[in-house]
């Protein structure tokens, strides 16, 4: 059964270009274009792993972070930060809020971010 990936993105471009690089290597992939609309996928779908930008319309990643976390039947759902904020206070807060991992968009193409998601799958197991 293929992995479900939820990815919180309000690019246009870069959400199509990570959802379609995600479903041509076999995942399940759903989407959301803010920090609120992400907060109702997750509860949703209850996805394998979440990609989350930080700066978001409406409510931020870091806040859609927090609320992944705090609830039970979610908490355990590794959410992989995906932004362009890369300074340490940025990379640390998300960190303790419960993030798995902090990629900076600019460093990353979707082929890294698959291994990303590929590694961070693996260690759950």
């Amino acid at each position: 059964m293929a992995l479900k990936i939820l990815v919180v993105e309000d690019d246009k471009f870069l959400r199509e270009l990570i959802t379609q690089k995600l479903a041509r290597e076999g995942y399940d992939v759903v989407s959301a274009v803010d920090g609120e609309d992400g907060v109702v996928k997750v509860k949703e779908n209850k996805p394998d792993i979440v990609l989350l930008d930080l700066i978001l319309p409406g409510i931020d990643g870091f806040e859609v972070l927090a609320k992944i976390k705090e609830d039970e039947e979610l908490s355990n759902i590794p959410v992989i930060i995906l932004s362009n904020l890369g300074q340490r206070d940025d990379v640390d807060r998300g960190i303790k809020l419960g993030a798995t991992d902090f990629l900076i968009k600019a460093h990353f193409t979707p082929s890294e971010i698959v291994e990303k998601i590929e590694a961070v799958m693996k260690n759950k197991k």
